[in-house]
């Protein structure tokens, strides 16, 4: 197998510091032949659905994408912005706030890049784009709070697998997770108390995350623990009491048991004992997308209304908010220490351009091919 080299190289090229930001992914299109290919790709991840692949190629080709990229297609339509999906657009946003404030202190000589774990900009396109500007120490950020080997750890996957396929690697760092992160709590508690004081705060406050099947807890993976110590922090920091929160899961799939309680469920017999009126974050998704606005925001806001209640309240993902933004530098930079910034002095670079010249012509005179 060819390995991938750096196209035009030269020694007189400005090395730079790279920050890679994840997100898990969108489809192309709100279109049902959009949604086959990209569930094709998430759903076929064994980090994702840990079946046996024989039994699970047949369910997943015979059944799955013969009915469920329809299905999501309509849904993803209802979410749809005119620059596309929401996820995209806010992890680019977000992106960008971490580029303008990361060059704002230390220049160009840190590039800052998004790509998504499945679906485009993808991992390997973004990384060539990054080698190709010269990064040779690489921080990769997925934006998943809490750590699950379905997530955190099937992007290291796919850095992984695309690392095999090249000659040339970068230093090379991973945040796993931040869960407990202070900026990370203190930039959600600020955004929930400046909700609350433009609309009201209701009687109790549902964090929400995404589910994982039970099994995954029961194998060790530590996503269930992480997402109850940030409820519990966050709680903390916003002075609730125990009764004044909850913590659920949501946007469970097939027939198996997940972690629980599960939110649909829960909204739908909050009423039945006394709580009226909630609001709803999602502490794990760092930005609005299909699952927070359509599952969240109009499906159990309508279980809860349909059951009883009669206030709710869906309290937006960070998203690309300066609290939000100001947490993911502090992250990044946390992260970075021990590693200097580049210089890229012009003159060093020169300099260093004329020494591998003058070492090649006495290593190896008259070749013009290395």
């Amino acid at each position: 197998m060819p390995y991938k080299g750096t196209e035009n190289f030269s020694h007189n090229q400005a090395e730079r510091l790279g920050i890679l930001i994840t997100n898990l992914g969108t489809p192309d299109a709100p279109t049902t032949s959009a949604l086959r290919k990209y569930l094709a790709e998430f759903l076929w991840d064994p980090r994702v659905v840990e079946v046996p692949r024989p039994i699970w190629w047949l369910i997943l080709h015979g059944i799955i994408l013969r009915i469920r990229p329809s299905r999501s297609a309509k849904a993803y339509a209802s979410v749809w912005e005119s620059e596309g999906s929401p996820l995209l657009i806010h992890t680019a946003k977000q992106a960008e706030g971490v580029r303008e404030a990361l060059q704002a202190r230390y220049g160009n000589n840190v590039v800052v890049g998004f790509a998504m774990r499945y679906g485009n900009p993808s991992i390997p396109r973004v990384l060539d784009e990054m080698q190709q500007q010269g990064v040779q120490k690489l921080l990769v950020l997925p934006l998943y709070p809490q750590y699950s080997a379905s997530t955190s750890a099937s992007t290291f996957d796919a850095i992984a697998h695309d690392f095999t396929r090249r000659r040339w690697l970068p230093d090379f760092r991973f945040i796993s997770h931040y869960h407990d992160f202070p900026a990370y709590i203190e930039a959600m508690a600020q955004h929930i108390e400046a909700w609350w004081a433009e609309h009201g705060r209701k009687e109790k406050l549902i964090l929400s995350y995404h589910g994982v099947p039970l099994k995954y807890l029961q194998k060790g993976d530590p996503y269930h623990c992480e997402c109850h110590k940030t409820s519990r922090l966050l709680a903390e920091r916003l002075g609730l009491g125990k009764d004044d929160y909850m913590t659920t899961f949501q946007s469970r799939f097939g027939r198996e048991e997940w972690l629980q309680p599960y939110t649909d469920e829960t909204l739908k017999s909050l009423p039945g004992v006394g709580v009226k009126s909630i609001d709803v974050f999602c502490p794990g998704f760092s930005s609005d997308c299909l699952e927070t606005i359509e599952e969240i925001n109009e499906e159990n806001r309508e279980y809860f209304l349909e059951s009883g209640g009669e206030g709710f309240g869906y309290i937006p993902c960070l998203n690309a908010t300066p609290g939000h933004i100001n947490a993911l530098v502090e992250l990044v930079e946390e992260n970075l220490k021990g590693w200097t910034i580049p210089v890229n002095d012009a003159g060093q670079l020169e300099a260093r351009a004329r020494e591998a010249e003058a070492r090649k012509q006495a290593t190896f005179p008259g070749r013009n091919d290395i």
